[in-house]
């Protein structure tokens, strides 16, 4: 390994995993001037903990090392769809249980479905970004002080290999790179707000069409996500951002219609 990690990368990195706090933090503080309860904000963490964190996961690796396993994952059309019906499948559950529960006492403010969405992808926004902005500035500073040689010197030798490669890529990265996630966690943080809505509509107004339109909508952009980011085209992850964005957006448009259809 040589190089070491850009100055301006680190800081890049820590304004993404500040951001990763700030941001949910902030639509936290908006909800509430807007009338919304606090409880609901950590409804929606602990729901994203408990069935994408936990259960999800759980499933996945019951799938994906059984005899299929290898199948759905040399596959990527399969691997995505697959991996897209499971997230919505899961967390869309997870939104219709808590609003069927717990959530039920917060029925009269509408506006609490957009502070537990809020915080069902403000804790993912923490969980994926502001985690691995962190671990990326602990080891860029291993990089820099040379605590890595010495780390790598004392693994097993095809660990090393796997970790040099991932110390590479930080030396290597073009610095505004490490900026790209807060782009893909405010358009997750506002699908999540979005597919909240939507099957908060589904419970108020006992309407089991919108929780299904939520499953197809997460489904659809997870999977489109995954195809796209690895089609193998040149600035394909771009690419990927590009259509997440069309996506939610047209997402966005829907749930106003929704919003403004339901609450008549």
């Amino acid at each position: 390994m040589t190089g070491t990690v850009p100055i301006l990368s680190i800081v890049f990195m820590g304004i993404s995993g500040i951001l990763s706090f700030i941001i949910p933090i902030g639509l936290l503080l908006y909800f509430r001037k807007k009338g919304a309860e606090i409880l609901p904000f950590f409804i929606g963490c602990a729901v994203f903990f408990i069935f994408a964190l936990v259960l999800e996961q759980i499933f996945h690796q019951i799938v994906l090392l059984s005899p299929i396993g290898n199948s759905i994952q040399n596959n990527i059309l399969i691997y995505a769809v697959y991996g897209g019906i499971a997230a919505g499948l899961f967390e869309e559950t997870g939104r219709l249980l808590a609003f069927k529960t717990i959530m039920k006492r917060y029925r009269e403010k509408d506006v609490n479905s957009l502070m537990y969405g809020a915080g069902h992808g403000g804790f993912e926004a923490i969980a994926i970004l502001g985690y691995t902005m962190i671990n990326n500035i602990v080891i860029s500073i291993m990089i820099n002080s040379g605590a890595s040689v010495q780390l790598l010197t004392n693994m097993p030798a095809e660990a090393a290999e796997t970790l040099r490669m991932q110390l590479d890529s930080l030396t290597t990265a073009a610095s505004w790179l490490f900026l790209i996630g807060i782009i893909e966690r405010i358009l997750a943080m506002i699908s999540h707000i979005v597919f909240s809505a939507i099957v908060w509509f589904a419970v108020k107004n006992n309407k089991i069409v919108l929780f299904l339109l939520a499953i197809l909508m997460h489904a659809l952009l997870d999977a489109v996500t995954v195809l796209v980011a690895r089609s193998g085209i040149n600035g394909a992850e771009y690419l990927a951002e590009a259509v997440v964005a069309i996506l939610v957006a047209v997402f966005v448009f829907v749930a106003r219609i929704i919003w403004k259809k339901e609450t008549k």
